[in-house]
């Protein structure tokens, strides 16, 4: 791997790149791991590489758009047929981002459609979206905040009593969004806590409180999973602006958790 060529790209976008190697853990899943930290600084992307027997981890930037602060990255690993991941890493807004890219793509461009999950794309291609459109966060078919899409769901007129007020919405252990008024249907009930972020069903819930009754005490809460969810009114964030809705809207969750590196990711609210 070439580090003082990853770092010189990262810096054509205005970030910092470090890299390094970890003894490997038992635990770790994978060969290596990507994401934000911070120093005196700031902020900083690091690759942190997990040597093991399913061979060497090699690393290439396929586009960078510093303009847009953007750049594609390919972490190719050979266990022992080649293993191709990519990433999407830039700026949105107020922080540094890393999103898993469900698809083999290889332009920045391309790689912001495929995580646009399938209500959005089905809306933009309605509402005739120019390319450059397309890439906004506020346009005629969806308003964007982070990972989270907001799609018009006109003529929706849910039971007011059904109506939740400053519920959050989240993936996995990230920061929740908060949503002024909330509305959902169907889904499944889930337990969550903060060993299990992504939720077990009541039956696997009911075993584990039998079988270790000390474990009732892990403060959790329950929620529904892969439910259909509407929003309406202010959506808040502390790495993002808040945007309001003044309309229901539904909100559709990117394609991240299509990915490998994201396969055990659920949609919690």
């Amino acid at each position: 791997m070439n580090t003082q060529q990853l770092e010189s790209q990262f810096s054509a976008m205005g970030a910092r790149f470090k890299s390094r190697v970890l003894e490997n853990d038992r635990r770790t899943a994978t060969d290596f791991a990507i994401d934000i930290q911070r120093d005196r600084r700031g902020a900083f992307f690091e690759l942190r590489l997990f040597p093991g027997p399913s061979g060497r981890v090699e690393t290439e930037v396929l586009q960078v758009r510093p303009r847009e602060r953007h750049l594609l990255l390919l972490v190719r690993r050979n266990q022992p047929r080649p293993v191709l991941d990519r990433f999407l890493c830039g700026h949105d807004e107020r922080e540094w981002f890393v999103a898993a890219v469900p698809e083999a793509v290889s332009t920045v461009s391309d790689a912001m459609e495929s995580l646009k999950p399938a209500p959005v794309l089905v809306a933009q291609v309605q509402a005739q979206l120019t390319a450059r459109q397309r890439h906004a966060r506020k346009n005629r078919a969806f308003r964007r905040q982070g990972e989270w899409f907001f799609v018009p769901a006109p003529g929706l007129s849910p039971d007011p009593k059904r109506i939740l007020r400053d519920e959050p919405i989240r993936r996995g252990q990230g920061k929740p969004h908060w949503v002024e008024q909330l509305y959902r249907e169907g889904g499944q009930r889930v337990y969550v806590c903060r060993r299990h972020p992504n939720g077990i069903p009541e039956a696997e819930y009911q075993r584990l409180i039998r079988d270790h009754p000390s474990k009732a005490r892990w403060n959790w809460r329950l929620m529904q999973r892969d439910a259909a969810v509407y929003a309406r009114g202010d959506i808040r964030h502390p790495d993002h602006r808040t945007i309001t809705l003044p309309d229901w809207h539904q909100v559709v969750m990117n394609t991240e958790t299509r990915s490998r590196t994201m396969g055990q990711v659920a949609f919690l609210d």
